[in-house]
């Protein structure tokens, strides 16, 4: 028990530094554009990893997990701005799926990286050293990146804008992209947005469904499971590394079949039947608690393994990389880089209480209960999806603003 408390509040640290990084992450874009907002993710990262390599202290390893967890929380809502203000509507979906796909293979790159920790002293703050890396290559590679035209039309700066757009774009399209920016208020005054505005102005909606949709995502189960998986599989007679492996591929999979169907399909019917799918996978689950109290242990084995694999599968078709493409999508230009701030700071607190509650919840209700309760919460996302949640697919981001907020 001494030693677990260190634990959680290493992870807690983590967490409340990527709460703090997002609060900000919307006055920061803002205020620096997205370029240069990445860039600043890179810096407590950075900074953070190496003092946990370094320290020989509890306090000094809080500093640095803290840390950490600013550019956690900064980077997901400017990724996801950046993508969504620099992509052609045609492949917007595609390319916004690669944040996913990326977040996939760095999960899986950790868990090589830390195999060998059991058996090499140390090897922790290699783990550390190493983790600086990714963050010190993305601040170099970001000075050779565009900067978001959409920024720059907010600024003032049409004629950058329109550079950029001729170096993302090239040729005729250029005049169009121009053209439907001008549609638009310039928004000079981006920075009088006040958190009011987001929560009851006329803004009140596009927020709303952001956040919940966030707060599904997070109250579906996910984070559960990917924090323990392991002890389920291990119920199952499966060894913890084969599961983490099992888990990983399930995650990288459906979020490479998400990239090729998202401009295809759709965000939305991605969203209904990966949050339908992940009710089956909770059901499944409950099913499988039954057979373990009942005694039988082949069928546990199949039931519980392949409905944790199915839910991390459909989580990764859509309820895992929609929201975060999906929602840049529909906030409008002036309010989008707050709004977005707002509702991953949402993701980010239900993220922590997941976490923390999770397995005393599962003390005290059971498993039965608590799975229940998870494939409630996938059912009444599906139907929130069907309600509220308009298709963005192959619609510039003008046009989804008109649709959403019309003038006049």
């Amino acid at each position: 028990m001494v030693a677990f408390f260190p634990a959680c509040l290493v992870v807690s640290t983590c967490l409340g530094g990527a709460l703090i990084g997002s609060l900000f992450s919307g006055w920061i874009a803002d205020g620096f554009g997205r370029r240069r907002a990445f860039q600043l993710c890179a810096l407590p990262m950075i900074i953070g990893a190496s003092t946990s390599a370094t320290t020989k202290s509890l306090a000094g390893m809080l500093i640095g997990r803290f840390l950490v967890g600013t550019g956690m929380g900064l980077g997901p809502p400017v990724a996801a701005l950046y993508v969504t203000e620099v992509s052609p509507a045609s492949v917007r979906g595609t390319y916004g799926s690669f944040i996913q796909i990326a977040t996939c293979l760095g999960l899986m790159a950790a868990l090589l990286i830390g195999i060998p920790v059991k058996e090499i002293a140390g090897w922790w703050r290699i783990c550390f050293w190493i983790s600086t890396i990714p963050a010190g290559f993305l601040a170099f590679a970001m000075m050779f990146c565009a900067e978001s035209p959409h920024w720059l039309y907010k600024q003032g700066r049409s004629a950058d804008a329109e550079a950029e757009f001729e170096r993302l774009l090239g040729g005729s399209p250029v005049k169009y992209a121009m053209v439907e920016l001008s549609k638009l208020d310039r928004g000079d005054e981006a920075d009088t947005v006040k958190l009011s505005e987001l929560l009851y102005g006329r803004h009140f909606r596009v927020v709303y469904i952001g956040a919940t949709l966030f707060a599904l995502q997070q109250l579906s189960g996910i984070n559960a499971v990917f924090y323990f998986s392991s002890s389920v599989f291990k119920s199952a007679g499966v060894p913890s590394d084969i599961a983490n492996v099992l888990i990983g591929v399930a995650n990288l999979s459906g979020s490479i079949i998400a990239m090729l169907l998202m401009d295809k399909l759709g965000r939305k019917v991605l969203l209904l039947w990966s949050f339908f799918g992940m009710t089956i996978s909770m059901v499944l689950q409950v099913a499988a608690a039954n057979t373990y109290v009942s005694g039988s242990g082949s069928l546990y084995l199949w039931l519980s393994v392949g409905g944790m694999l199915m839910f991390v599968l459909t989580f990764a078709l859509g309820a895992g990389p929609v929201p975060g493409l999906l929602l840049p999508e529909i906030f409008p230009s002036r309010i989008r880089a707050k709004a977005m701030a707002f509702c991953m700071s949402v993701h980010w607190v239900i993220n922590f209480f997941v976490g923390l509650l999770f397995l005393r919840l599962l003390e005290q209700l059971g498993p039965q209960l608590l799975y229940s309760i998870f494939a409630s919460v996938c059912m009444t996302a599906v139907i929130f999806v069907k309600k509220n949640v308009m298709e963005t697919k192959g619609k510039s981001l003008q046009e989804i603003e008109i649709a959403l907020l019309p003038q006049g």
